[in-house]
């Protein structure tokens, strides 16, 4: 246990506490009645005088979460929000049931409506959803389901909010994500998170290393932890979110059953129970906090540098598998050595993160193309909170999504036309030259990893472009075709060498500021038509009044669906009820003749 002094010189470091409720700590912690106590990897937690968890720290004094308690109409104890350190630095805020969505239902046509009762909503909601009564039970809680005397009922589904925090508070908070809504003050669940591509990298472990701390307090005092399961309307299983619990909590199946297989069957995902880990990870921050290391098993798992331009982490190298964006970290003796397409730095390790085991480093073939290949010229210049913050983001009001966020739900959609109508698989098979063209938020989602394919892909922001180069190649090195992105090539709109042989497919975006001016838009189409070779396919997204343009350059129109009407902006609605689009927003699938 630290000295008082050493207490009151982490508490007071600017932005240690930033909750006003946790202010008082910094100055009079032993006479607000607070307490700290040491865990074996030499970390801090300091609780209030409620015994509640209100900080957690490296060994250092660096903040990793901070939590802020309030009072119920009961007087229980209540976590009124967090937030937690992203490896890179950044902070995430956590809001608990900050989303809430309403849904209206007129019942007074229905007979015998006067004798419903809260169970007979939550039955309804069921049969609705197709989700066992207990998931919706477990979910909806009497104040969430409200039947008016007029017949009228209110169903309120409430969610975790998460937030971007720009300068580390919630004074300007920009939603980013939400999740299951969590009985913060006695976890018995694992949360489903939504919008699980917008959430900043490091995320996921950074939450799940408050909730694995909350748990342990809340479990300290009984005979047997509290086995989790993963609960949710509905659940999302996905291998990503198998590897984050099982570093957190141990899963057990019933007979037996292989937990994969077992967890990636939604209607079945919660009969795996969690317990806790007997080691989970451990994040250090170190000099003076230009990285983040992570340490579990006596083993550096990964390793961020806070100012790095690709926006990346380093990883342990691990036998038959490419590393992730061909990134590693290893431990040999006292050193921490950073490999990175085959440059090498070296960092040292610090004694109190515990004896580390050696890596031992796996030779493996240099790949023939790495990401920063696919850039043509000069590689972006990005500063690595750019980097590290290139995500899509959506509001949770009635704003308008933005430019970037907007393309998902096109690519998304398309990636279900290539699927479904064989004309459209078969001219994609057909396709040699293709051209993705100002997608920047999407143009992952416009590569068909299937086949190789000659590329141009033409963009304007550099964070999103290099993310999207990023996760091409990690893409292709787990399909084991690395080559085929030997013929992808990434230019700036500024510098774009169309060539002269024509495109067989292109995916063009017309950028929200070309909206409002015929002139542009004109001359946008016009060099499509030129560029398009003769039965090409092209995908345009645009103003609703782009037809009379395409018509004027023969341009023939085989579909036009508004992206209000596509399947996955329903999906994204289902979360966000408000989401609105810009207006007209039409996605047009052309030919050339």
């Amino acid at each position: 246990m630290p000295a008082t002094l050493s207490i009151h010189a982490i508490l007071s470091r600017p932005a240690t506490l930033q909750f006003p409720s946790n202010s008082l700590y910094a100055v009079h912690f032993d006479e607000q009645g607070g307490r700290v106590a040491q865990l074996s990897s030499g970390h801090y937690v300091f609780y209030g005088r409620h015994g509640r968890r209100l900080l957690l720290t490296d060994p250092d004094g660096h903040p990793l979460h901070e939590c802020e308690w309030g009072k119920d109409q009961q007087g229980r104890d209540i976590l009124i929000r967090a937030r937690v350190r992203l490896d890179w630095g950044a902070w995430v805020g956590i809001r608990p049931s900050g989303l809430v969505n309403a849904t209206t239902l007129d019942l007074s046509r229905k007979p015998g409506w006067q004798s419903l009762r809260a169970d007979d909503l939550r039955l309804m909601a069921a049969r609705a959803m197709q989700v066992p009564l207990e998931e919706v039970r477990f979910f909806y809680g009497d104040s969430d389901l409200l039947i008016e005397r007029g017949g009228m009922a209110t169903i309120r589904h409430r969610k975790d909010a998460l937030y971007v925090l720009e300068d580390g508070t919630f004074d300007r908070p920009r939603f980013m994500s939400c999740m299951g809504a969590m009985h913060w003050e006695d976890i018995d669940f694992l949360p489903v998170v939504e919008l699980f591509r917008s959430l900043l990298p490091g995320t996921g472990p950074a939450v799940f290393e408050l909730i694995r701390g909350l748990y342990d307090d809340q479990n300290a005092d009984r005979s047997a932890p509290r086995p989790l399961r993963y609960r949710g309307i509905p659940t999302y299983p996905s291998e990503a979110a198998f590897k984050l619990f099982s570093a957190f909590f141990t899963p057990q199946a019933p007979h037996g059953e292989p937990l994969f297989s077992l967890f990636m069957e939604p209607p079945r995902s919660h009969e795996i129970t969690w317990l806790p880990a007997e080691d989970y990870p451990r994040r250090y921050i170190g000099q003076w906090g230009r990285y983040c290391v992570t340490v579990k098993q006596h083993s550096v798992e990964r390793l961020t540098l806070t100012d790095d331009e690709a926006g990346l982490s380093y990883v342990a190298p691990s036998a038959g598998r490419p590393a992730p964006f061909d990134r590693t970290v290893r431990t040999v003796r006292d050193e921490m050595i950073l490999s990175d397409r085959g440059c090498e730095t070296r960092l040292a390790v610090d004694p109190r993160w515990g004896p580390l085991t050696e890596q031992p480093a796996h030779v493996t073939a240099s790949p023939p193309v790495t990401w920063s290949d696919l850039f043509t010229g000069a590689r972006p210049q990005i500063a690595g909170k750019e980097a590290f913050s290139a995500v899509l983001l959506y509001p949770e009001d009635e704003t308008e999504i933005g430019e970037f966020p907007s393309q998902s739900f096109v690519v998304d959609h398309l990636a279900d036309v290539v699927e479904q109508e064989a004309a459209v698989e078969a001219g994609l098979a057909r396709a040699d030259r293709i051209l993705v063209h100002l997608f920047d938020g999407g143009i992952s989602g416009c590569i068909d990893t299937r086949r190789r394919h000659d590329y141009t892909v033409v963009y304007q922001s550099g964070p999103f472009a290099q993310k999207q180069a990023q996760l091409l190649w990690n893409r292709f090195a787990g399909a084991r075709q690395l080559s085929w992105l030997q013929g992808m090539h990434f230019y700036h709109l500024s510098q774009a060498p169309y060539g002269e042989r024509p495109y067989d497919l292109a995916y063009v975006w017309i950028p929200f500021a070309q909206f409002d001016l015929p002139g542009q838009l004109e001359e946008t189409i016009g060099k499509l038509a030129e560029r398009m070779a003769a039965g090409a396919i092209a995908f345009v997204t645009g103003p609703a009044r782009l037809s009379q343009s395409l018509h004027q350059w023969n341009l023939v129109i085989d579909s036009i669906q508004p992206v209000e009407a596509l399947p996955s902006f329903h999906m994204h609605r289902s979360i966000l009820p408000k989401a609105q689009l810009k207006k007209g927003l039409t996605l047009y699938r052309v030919r050339r003749s």
